[in-house]
């Protein structure tokens, strides 16, 4: 999952991410979406929420346009309107996202079969939801300890991951705290892979 936030604060500098103040150009996103890809991320999911339509439209279609030949599928976290006009391959529905029964009821009369629609889950119960509501995968978490999904509460653990992993039919991502030591902890678990920000973005090159 892309966050630009969480590059600008581990950089000293952001002079790379605006072309003038208050104006997004999204550099600072394009090196990490370009590894993620080369290392040979399946999903790349866009996730800015705070940035204008404008710049947000204009970052998926760079994530699309640099996806496009490895056959990653680049997701908007939330936004329909800005994943049909980036040509992405889906959208990821948080909590304050469109309901899922009127995203899958457009995905019918659409007839976009191929759009793909994830959920963020936190308890088996919307776990369940999801999957009988026509999603077609989620993200449950969090897993493990992590200052980004505190407001979510405790971690779940590995017991409840595996849990949900055996309750539905759709595909389970782990989210939350997962990190290269316990990332195989989340597969045993029957997780079909993990989701995860600072995990992909943290490594660093020349060009950064």
């Amino acid at each position: 999952m892309t966050d630009r936030r969480a590059r600008e604060t581990a950089r000293p500098s952001f002079s790379d991410s605006f072309d003038e103040p208050g104006k997004f150009r999204g550099r600072i996103l394009h090196d990490p979406i370009r590894r993620a890809v080369l290392a040979g991320a399946s999903w790349i999911q866009v996730r800015e929420k705070d940035l204008d339509t404008r710049s947000l439209v204009e970052l998926a279609r760079f994530a699309v346009s640099e996806t496009r030949s490895a056959g990653t599928l680049v997701l908007v976290n939330d936004r329909l309107d800005v994943a049909l006009a980036a040509n992405a391959a889906g959208v990821h529905l948080g909590e304050k996202s469109l309901p899922l029964e009127m995203v899958v009821e457009w995905r019918r009369s659409a007839g976009r079969p191929d759009f793909l629609i994830g959920v963020s889950c936190h308890s088996l119960e919307s776990a369940r939801a999801a999957a009988n509501g026509g999603a077609d995968y989620i993200f449950f978490g969090p897993v493990f300890a992590t200052p980004s999904k505190a407001a979510f509460g405790a971690p779940q653990g590995i017991d409840r991951l595996r849990e949900v992993c055996e309750s539905i039919k759709i595909p389970v991502l782990a989210i939350g705290g997962v990190n290269f030591e316990n990332a195989g902890e989340c597969i045993s678990a029957g997780a079909a892979g993990v989701a995860a920000i600072r995990l992909f973005q943290s490594a660093t090159n020349s060009t950064d």
